[in-house]
């Protein structure tokens, strides 16, 4: 029994006449006839009663027409389901964020891209800069959202936003007292809580560089990525963390304070493979956009290009 000769039974069951059934089928009625006479011979039971003004379901078509409707909206359903997870135009569109990535960027970010991209299914996936760039070359994620400066040397990369880092300090701290913009050269000396340089060696470098060229020279280095762990790194007196304005209140006896000048920040972008680009990634660089903006970052670049 072929699932085709049971979607041509189901389509003549609805019409009660070949040529109409036929019709709707996209074929010829002598193969339509031919292909129930089939299914008849098949299953050994007569599923319409014909004549020459009108075409009726026997009884035992009735009942196999209560069988086969389930199954064919399984089978459409299945069908869907595998068209909308295959990556490109119209499927599914698998993407990296940073891990650090606030739920209000998620949030306007998902909403903005199914309102955009109703037919494709978004797959998240949280992944550090660098283990972005690996997989998009090598063709595992369609796009990533990944902070400069960053190897993207052969990808294009959309608007580049940016949002002005401060310092996490505890709130005894003597950079702390005034509630005003940090200077980094205040700082200098004190430890330095900031992430592993294999997440994003580039981004880390610069932020170094112009730690020191700010006169912000850390007495000590010590490597965290996880928000808890980080804040209870400086609650616990072993260093400050430089990192954006948090999006909800920070443990008691930690600040956050700006820094003078804004000489830190996270620039953000969508970044692909120029020839698998198409309008899902369109959609998906539109809706980051929107979800930086809600989490406090503006447009610094607002034109797309070759990045690199």
């Amino acid at each position: 029994m072929e699932l085709r000769h049971l979607r041509y039974f189901a389509v003549l069951a609805d019409e009660l006449h070949f040529g109409r059934a036929a019709e709707r089928l996209h074929m010829a009625q002598p193969p339509l006839s031919q292909r129930i006479r089939d299914l008849e011979r098949e299953l050994g039971v007569r599923l319409f009663d014909r004549t020459r003004h009108r075409v009726q379901l026997t009884e035992a078509g009735a009942l196999l027409l209560e069988h086969v409707r389930p199954v064919l909206a399984g089978v459409d359903t299945a069908r869907e389901a595998m068209r909308r997870i295959r990556p490109g135009e119209a499927g599914g569109l698998r993407v990296g964020v940073p891990p650090d990535t606030g739920p209000p960027v998620l949030r306007t970010l998902t909403a903005g891209f199914a309102r955009r991209a109703p037919d494709v299914l978004i797959d998240l996936h949280e992944l550090t800069t660098d283990e972005q760039l690996a997989r998009l070359r090598e063709g595992e994620l369609d796009a990533g959202v990944v902070r400069h400066p960053a190897d993207t040397v052969g990808l294009e990369s959309g608007p580049v936003a940016r949002r002005e880092l401060g310092v996490v300090l505890r709130a005894d701290h003597t950079a702390a007292a005034g509630g005003g913009p940090v200077r980094l050269r205040d700082l200098d000396g004190t430890a330095l809580v900031i992430f592993p340089r294999a997440m994003a060696p580039r981004l880390y470098d610069h932020m170094l560089t112009i730690c020191r060229d700010e006169g912000f020279l850390p007495g000590s280095i010590r490597h965290a990525r996880n928000p808890n762990f980080v804040h209870g790194l400086v609650l616990a007196g072993r260093g400050i963390h430089l990192n954006e304005a948090p999006a909800t209140p920070l443990t008691d006896g930690l600040v956050w304070r700006p820094l003078e000048g804004a000489a830190l920040a996270w620039q953000t972008s969508v970044v692909w493979v120029p020839s698998r680009h198409n309008r899902a990634i369109a959609a998906f660089t539109e809706a980051v956009s929107e979800g930086l903006a809600e989490g406090g970052h503006h447009i610094a670049i607002a034109e797309t290009g070759a990045a690199g």
